[in-house]
């Protein structure tokens, strides 16, 4: 009986681990994160210009290349964090191409060319990159270090999923755009 209730839990465990969700691949097998939204209420010019305002907020961790009047290509870099128990420290960062193309009504984007950076403390304590080479975050790699790559790849789809969710947010409302004010104007009593 005791053997019937471990093997179910470990069934059960194994069904749950293979819950996590992945990247999938395009054609030429590098990780993609695609995704296809409709919105009919908004037009392609506020698209563009929501998405304008997205990447200049966060403009720490994605920088514009190139823009036209109906997409947008990024680059941006995503923190890859490690955490054993309570204490966390960065583990690499993971650099992207992020495009966004729009349409009356629709607008698509797209997250790829993963690259992971990893991180090592300098003899000053702090993390930085250990090279300037980036690894494709779809590439194989031998058992030894098997694991660790599947956390580093578990963890960078959370955090472009997050970075999707945030993206669609701030193209579905304009909470991003500023609306540009008449200044306000003193008042000289020195001059009437």
């Amino acid at each position: 009986m005791k053997y019937f209730f471990l093997l179910v839990i470990t069934l059960f465990s194994i069904h749950l681990f293979a819950q996590q969700k992945q990247f999938a691949t395009d054609e030429n097998g590098k990780f993609i994160y695609y995704k296809v939204v409709d919105s009919q209420k908004i037009n392609k010019e506020v698209i563009i210009q929501r998405t304008k305002g997205f990447v200049s907020s966060q403009k720490k961790s994605i920088k514009t290349v190139t823009k036209t009047d109906s997409s947008i290509f990024a680059k941006g870099t995503l923190i890859i964090d490690k955490t054993v128990l309570v204490v966390g420290h960065p583990s690499g960062e993971v650099n992207y191409n992020l495009t966004v193309e729009a349409r009356n009504g629709k607008y698509r984007f797209w997250l790829t060319d993963f690259e992971f950076i990893p991180y090592q403390r300098d003899r000053y304590g702090n993390f930085v990159a250990t090279t300037n080479v980036g690894i494709s975050l779809g590439r194989k790699v031998d058992k030894l270090t098997a694991s660790q790559w599947k956390d580093i790849q578990v963890t960078a789809y959370s955090k472009v999923e997050k970075l999707a969710e945030s993206l669609k947010t701030a193209i579905a409302t304009d909470v991003l755009v500023k609306v540009p004010t008449k200044p306000i104007e003193t008042i000289s009593t020195k001059k009437w």
